[in-house]
């Protein structure tokens, strides 16, 4: 267990992220539920409190619940239900011509809402006071970085030493663009977030920090940079964002709209037939986000100076696309100008010590609705990690993985936006024949398959030590080898639950509570508390041979030579490490809880029996039916065995009396 040591201007710590946005609160979330001591500053004076990213995707609100906070968005987001696809008709005027749903349906139990960022760091915030002492400290600085790479493979060392500048009220606070000139100035984003210190307990925080103008040097084991496009660890590390650095220029509005355009409520895709193109982002408050298209630039050309830019020009632009339409406001929340770069990091980590994340290593077009999520997705994917490798439970093998499964995520989404900025920026095609045009057939296609990929319930990782996969770690990744040596490479079956895919997240269907017959859905059981799961799916045990197939996997896992007791401390309770979850397919009044070996519902003496691991593929009283089994792809008579990992991803799939290779599997990263 980590732990931080201050001695004078001198800290030892486990982990230091840099930067507080999404990625970073996502990052000492995981640290915070793994019990992991961390350390997270931000040069921002407060958190943001409008503007900036606002899309929360289905994979994203999956991983809140997996922390227990996604319920808060889902009150206050406006929910994107719905698609509008306009276009120009023969005669060049703007028409309706198709509504697709913005979420596919039955891919998630969540659907794709909006809610600014401000909100969701307030989310995180309070989960972190609620779960340790994190706390973030804004209005700093980091000055140096020193990496002894000699010894980046010593467990016990702190390799890492960087020298942090705590700033005054005017080195947080720089003059605010005044590039308005639209009756009142709204904050823009042009240069920095706008910041408004509503929160008390933050203002006193601040009030009382006796550092400002001082440094400290901060020795770390590990370090994240979450530092956005112009990462300060990035460039002192050396590392470079490879892609395009200019494309087309776009303007955002958040404004409460006034117009007769009668979409204005809907998610919208608008391509006019000479004036560029604006989305549609419907928000919380009666606010509307527009995206519209300004002007472009010659790929490699010299960049826009953005300073010119004003709201009243964004409007002007935006009018000229709505046509015969007319939009305008009295009340503009926030505004910015953006140039596209699509751009992914040469290297996401240095020795698996100091990690990238987020718009450090990846920057796209916001429009996709994926900056926030995929930042927020790449920690969730690291930190558990981390974790485990400070814990003691894993080796540090496994952080190669990171590198190889987000890499190539990142790659895969330059791929995507790429088309996608240039199929929403393009001028339609006036006929068939107007090749320079573009074809809005292939936009609307585009835009259905877009939909899938940017949910985030498509993400694919390869072959690794922790995803039993046939084939090579290399081909499956961005080319990093995390694979493992052959003696100990664990073979799934992936033919046994063929809707469990390797590789991908865990879907979730309902099933009942043995023991109250209370309906869960699936995905909310699985807790992002670092703990690995063996979900057994244990057949109709109504049988009696099926049920002697499940008692004796129990006895096997129960046995103090299983893999399940030696990956366990001794001072640990057994299913600490890697708990134990079953669903069966019986009827569930025709079997007791009692009728299942121990380890599958463990005793306390303090608490007495678990309750909460044994689970039915049963009709709910006042839910309908799940459908678990059939659902999962899984035979309801003699079920299978599944392992998850902590991020919800499957790892392996087998029969339940495959203990030997789930053994085998655990033996290629854990510890003793």
């Amino acid at each position: 267990m980590g732990s931080i040591t201050n001695a004078g201007d001198n800290s030892k710590v486990d982990v230091l992220v840099v930067g507080a946005g999404p990625a970073g609160m996502m990052a000492v979330t995981w640290f915070a539920r793994c019990g992991i001591k961390a350390k997270i500053v931000d040069k921002r004076g407060t958190k943001i409190y409008n503007g900036q990213a606002d899309g929360l995707q289905c994979r994203t609100l999956e991983i809140l619940d997996s922390f227990e906070f996604a319920d808060r968005a889902w009150k206050e987001g406006n929910h994107m239900l719905e698609i509008c696809l306009w276009n120009p008709g023969r005669d060049g005027v703007i028409r309706r011509s198709d509504r697709i749903p913005d979420t596919i349906p039955g891919i998630s139990r969540f659907q794709q809402l909006v809610l600014h960022q401000g909100r969701i760091e307030r989310f995180f915030l309070d989960s972190l006071k609620d779960h340790s002492d994190i706390r973030v400290e804004r209005g700093v600085l980091p000055q140096s970085l020193t990496f002894d790479e000699s010894k980046a493979e010593d467990d016990d060392a702190y390799p890492i030493k960087v020298t942090l500048k705590h700033l005054t009220e005017d080195e947080i606070n720089p003059p605010q663009s005044n590039a308005t000139k639209c009756g009142a100035a709204p904050s823009d984003g042009l240069y920095r977030s706008n910041m408004a210190p509503d929160d008390t307990e933050e203002l006193l925080n601040k009030t009382a920090n006796d550092k400002v103008g001082t440094q400290e040097t901060i020795q770390a084991k590990y370090m994240i940079g979450c530092d956005g496009a112009h990462s300060w660890t990035r460039k002192q590390l050396g590392y470079t964002l490879d892609g395009e650095q200019t494309d087309y220029i776009w303007g955002v509005l958040d404004i409460i709209p006034i117009t007769d355009f009668p979409d204005i409520r809907q998610r919208c895709a608008i391509h006019s037939a000479n004036s560029g193109s604006v989305m549609v982002i419907p928000r919380e408050n009666k606010l509307v986000r527009l995206y519209i298209q300004m002007t472009t630039t010659e790929k490699g050309g010299e960049p826009v100076d953005r300073t010119n830019i004003t709201p009243a020009m964004i409007l002007e632009c935006a009018n000229r696309t709505l046509a015969p339409y007319k939009l305008s406001y009295e009340y503009c929340d926030w505004w910015t100008a953006y140039q596209i770069g699509q751009r992914v990091g040469s290297n996401f980590s240095k020795n698996e010590r100091i990690f990238l994340a987020g718009d450090a290593v990846h920057t796209h077009s916001p429009k996709a609705g994926q900056g926030m999520n995929v930042s927020m997705q790449d920690t969730y994917n690291l930190c558990w990690k981390i974790s485990a490798v400070l814990n003691g439970t894993a080796d540090r093998r496994i952080l190669k993985t990171y590198q190889s499964e987000r890499r190539r995520i990142a790659q895969d989404l330059i791929a995507f936006d790429h088309k996608f900025s240039r199929l929403f920026s393009g001028r339609p095609a006036k006929d068939m024949m107007d090749e320079a045009g573009i074809s809005m057939e292939e936009f609307k296609n585009a835009f259905e398959k877009g939909n899938l990929f940017a949910s985030g319930v498509a993400v694919d990782y390869g072959a690794s030590l922790i995803v039993a996969k046939d084939g090579s770690s290399i081909d499956q990744g961005d080319g990093t080898d995390v694979g493992v040596i052959n003696s100990k490479r664990a073979v799934s079956k992936q033919q046994l639950a063929t809707n469990v895919k390797l590789g991908m997240r865990m879907p979730s269907f309902k099933v009942l509570n043995q023991s109250d017959a209370r309906p869960w859905h699936f995905q909310e059981i699985l807790r992002s508390t670092g703990q690995w799961r063996l979900v057994v799916f244990a057949g109709d045990v109504s049988d009696k041979g099926q049920m002697s197939r499940v008692q004796k996997l129990g006895e096997t896992l129960a046995a103090n030579d299983s893999f399940i007791s030696r990956f366990t401390p001794a001072s640990k309770p057994i299913n600490s490490v890697i708990e134990i979850l079953t669903i069966h397919s019986a009827p569930r009044a025709s079997t007791e809880l009692h009728d299942f070996h121990d380890i599958f519902h463990p005793y306390s003496k303090r608490d007495g029996w678990d309750y909460w691991k044994i689970y039915a593929d049963d009709i709910s009283y006042h839910e309908g039916h799940g459908k678990a089994y059939e659902n999962y792809g899984v035979d309801k008579k003699k079920g299978c065995a599944v392992i998850l990992r902590p991020d919800q991803y499957v790892s392996w799939v087998g029969e339940l009396e495959d203990v030997q290779d789930m053994d085998r599997f655990f033996s290629g990263f854990m510890k003793m």
